[in-house]
């Protein structure tokens, strides 16, 4: 069974790429129900960024893909995110949270790291695969995703092997993440097959900016949370970084790119009539250029997020009280 091209283009929607195409071509040839992952470390609230990846994987369920959610408590355990107790704590909680989010829990196969990962077989899989990576490549591997890399713990260098691991013992055909992933699924191409697995596709959504104009991230307390009230949201996105006609580095114009377009068949701008009333857009091409030819005021841009994203997430607060 081949992909058509609807499926293609739902799979390819807000990614930065697909490692690779041809290979995705050929494995929905082969199977028209292959098996998609994101392994997720339990660390702090779920955001806008992690949400990115849940929309990537609803996509995917809509192709036809099977999915499983790794909750990822000992990889968060070794990468000094807490003990461990306050580590499963949180991995139930995010649990909830995609749950939320629409990925439902009879169709989508959620699986604890701790369940399998101290076993007999894990472990000697991951004493092989430390035998074929140099300490160098798994710090590499590591840059993007791991606390203290200027001096990182030997925990933290086991992380990326484990990671691959999780992907060939879990039987993952698709493997999706962030582009702060690149190097560890990389990692996980080019050595599973010296054990004799299978060598993951692997699919990269976009690092979302913070409403600060940094990497979107628990630690650096500049995200929107699925669970912050509408008062917390406004606040946040009021203060944000959106300069008029400025469409490159900007976090408001993200969120509708990635979050809010998708949902929407058209979004309008409220404005006064004294300033020409409101407008109309059919697309995020056309809402960006309206707003890199300055005909949205950057606060009337900030007002529309903040409406559109309280209307996404109000079902999901509901759910989480």
């Amino acid at each position: 069974m081949t992909l058509n091209p609807d499926k293609l283009e739902l799979i390819r929607r807000n990614t930065d790429e697909i490692i690779t195409e041809e290979e995705l071509m050929e494995l929905f040839k082969k199977n028209p129900a292959p098996k998609a992952y994101v392994g997720y470390e339990p660390s702090g609230k779920i955001h806008m960024g992690h949400v990115l990846t849940v929309n990537k994987l609803l996509d995917l369920q809509k192709a036809g893909c099977q999915i499983t959610i790794l909750l990822a408590d000992v990889h968060a355990y070794l990468n000094k995110k807490g003990t461990f107790e306050q580590v499963r704590k949180i991995a139930d909680y995010n649990k909830r949270c995609f749950i939320a989010l629409g990925l439902q829990e009879e169709n989508t196969r959620f699986v604890y790291g701790s369940d399998y990962q101290l076993g007999h077989e894990y472990m000697l899989n991951v004493i092989q695969m430390s035998r074929t990576v140099t300490l160098n490549r798994a710090t590499r591997s590591m840059d993007e995703v791991g606390r203290a890399m200027d001096n990182p713990m030997v925990s933290q260098l086991i992380y990326p092997i484990m990671q691959s691991l999780d992907i060939a013992l879990l039987d993952i055909d698709i493997a999706v993440g962030g582009t702060d992933q690149r190097k560890i699924h990389m990692l996980a191409r080019e050595h599973l097959k010296d054990l004799g697995f299978k060598t993951p596709i692997c699919i990269h959504t976009p690092i979302l900016l913070g409403f600060d104009g940094n990497k979107m991230s628990s630690s650096n307390d500049n995200f929107i949370s699925i669970d912050d009230s509408a008062e917390d949201i406004e606040k946040k996105l009021k203060k944000a970084y959106c300069k008029q006609g400025d469409v490159e580095q900007n976090p408001i114009l993200e969120l509708f790119k990635y979050h809010i377009c998708p949902r929407y068949e058209k979004i309008v701008i409220e404005k006064p009539e004294k300033f020409g009333g409101n407008s109309t857009y059919h697309s995020f091409d056309e809402l960006k250029e309206a707003f890199a030819a300055e005909k949205i005021h950057p606060m009337d841009l900030k007002g529309a997020a903040v409406k559109y994203l309280n209307e996404i997430l109000d079902p999901v607060r509901a759910v989480l009280m």
